[in-house]
């Protein structure tokens, strides 16, 4: 599992590192985030999935709530910081990430709590975080940055 994790934001930095700054504050349609929304909405969810993960890993059986990403996507002012910048702080974060889940206890796993109103494990958190953006990369790839 922790594989998956390991090496995600490289990736994503490795794909986009030839972006310009122009083409990374537009959006392949109206109403669709740019680039440098899409790179900090992936940094926003990692470190929301994160924090879920480590509060079901410590037994916390506080229901977490939801979070909206539409509402955070402008709040953000992504598209006023430099993409170089907003790719080290996916790496920093994917970092911490691997660190958190390297320390999870292996009896931890298996804990289940709930967020966003459905059930999740700590397993299952860490694999939605590894998951989401790699997504979110193909999107990019898919429908940003094909010719």
């Amino acid at each position: 599992m922790l594989d998956a994790l390991i090496g995600g934001a490289e990736i994503a930095t490795a794909l986009l590192h030839d972006v310009d700054e122009a083409r990374a504050v537009g959006a392949y349609a109206p109403g669709k985030w740019s680039i440098k929304e899409v790179v900090q909405h992936c940094t926003d969810a990692e470190r929301i999935f994160a924090y879920r993960a480590l509060r079901i890993a410590r037994g916390d059986a506080t229901p977490l709530p939801g979070w909206d990403e539409q509402a955070y996507a402008p709040k953000s002012a992504a598209n006023d910081r430099p993409l170089e910048q907003l790719l080290r702080e996916l790496e920093t974060v994917r970092e911490a990430s691997v660190t958190l889940f390297e320390g999870i206890p292996a009896d931890a796993w298996t804990r289940t709590g709930t967020a966003n109103g459905s059930p999740a494990s700590v397993r299952g958190l860490a694999w939605i975080t590894a998951g989401h953006l790699l997504h979110h990369l193909d999107i990019l790839q898919d429908r940003y940055l094909s010719p």
